[in-house]
């Protein structure tokens, strides 16, 4: 007896119950796109959490505190303008913006055109080339910090290194951290001798310039001088504007060398005759010893102001020197 093959019946798929118009929902991308988007937040909250702690809630105290009296000991209480109008009233105030802007306009020029030169001849191919690399960005590494400001002012005070080189050749100025005029040189000094991480960055840029444009102007005849200014200026203009505005700012910004050499607490925290005192300097002294830190906040806030308007000033120059790619900005 034969019997028949057994089918298996299957039940039809009725397929997405929605209108031919309607289109389907999907579900399950939204919710990974959901889970991604909190995995990234989780990620991000330690450094929003330490920068609304950290920076942002300081930053936000502070500016309270410029328009209030405070001496950390008493309440907080609310003067309005009248830090600002001390504040420009004082005669060391004024000092101590004539010699951040010298600083500023003297350092940081100095420094760009060591870095620059130094870079020109690294980027030539020469034996040794790693170990002068090195040696050249090794003061960049150690950073302005506190030892090294004691060295510099070893260096520079009475009797020492600098003093009896200029005694040999029958100079007679004496240590230049005691004197008033020589002081703010030997800032200028320290801040020109690390000159490595500029030179790098230069380097980098230097190492970026097509060589097809040198051998070009080989041809037409044109000299070292004239290569630099018509070729390699022009191509590593932007590196130049990063160099320029990353040096103007952290300039702006000095402080423990300039209080370390300076002579630090002690009634000369700003240098004989106030001859060191650039602006934080001052800001330090108005705050930590004075104990007027409404004042002092009033005076970090001008600081800010001023260091973001010479920032928008050098962005607006740029598009008067600086040469990007086709189609860069």
């Amino acid at each position: 007896m034969t019997h028949a093959p057994a089918t298996e019946v299957r039940a039809k798929d009725p397929g997405p119950r929605h209108g031919p118009d309607t289109p389907p929902r999907p579900a399950a991308p939204k919710r990974r796109g959901r889970r991604e988007n909190l995995a990234g937040y989780l990620f991000m909250s330690p450094w929003i959490a330490g920068f609304l702690l950290l920076t942002a809630g300081p930053m936000a105290a502070s500016l309270y505190f410029a328009f209030t009296d405070y001496n950390l000991f008493d309440a907080p209480r609310w003067i309005g303008l009248d830090n600002f109008s001390e504040m420009f009233a004082d005669p060391r105030w004024r000092h101590s913006v004539r010699v951040t802007l010298w600083y500023v306009v003297v350092g940081t020029p100095v420094k760009l055109l060591v870095a620059l030169g130094v870079a020109l001849l690294l980027a030539q191919k020469r034996r040794g080339q790693a170990f002068y690399r090195a040696a050249f960005y090794a003061p960049s590494l150690i950073g302005a910090s506190v030892s090294v400001a004691i060295v510099w002012k070893a260096i520079f005070s009475d009797d020492a290194v600098v003093d009896r080189t200029q005694q040999v050749f029958g100079i007679d100025a004496g240590g230049w951290t005691g004197d008033p005029d020589l002081i703010i040189y030997s800032l200028v000094a320290l801040t020109v001798w690390q000159f490595g991480a500029p030179m790098v960055i230069f380097l980098a840029g230097l190492k970026q310039v097509p060589r097809e444009l040198y051998e070009a102007a080989d041809v037409d005849g044109a000299g070292t001088l004239r290569q630099f200014w018509n070729i390699t200026l022009p191509m590593i203009s932007p590196v130049l504007f990063f160099n320029v505005l990353l040096e103007t700012i952290h300039s702006f910004q000095i402080f423990s060398s300039a209080y370390i050499i300076g002579g630090g607490a002690g009634g000369n925290a700003c240098g004989p005759a106030d001859g060191s005192m650039v602006y934080t300097c001052y800001l330090y002294v108005q705050g930590f010893e004075n104990s007027r830190m409404g004042l002092a906040s009033a005076m970090a806030w001008m600081l800010l102001v001023a260091v973001a308007l010479v920032t928008a000033v050098l962005f607006w120059s740029q598009k008067r020197w600086v040469h990007y790619e086709e189609g860069g900005r």
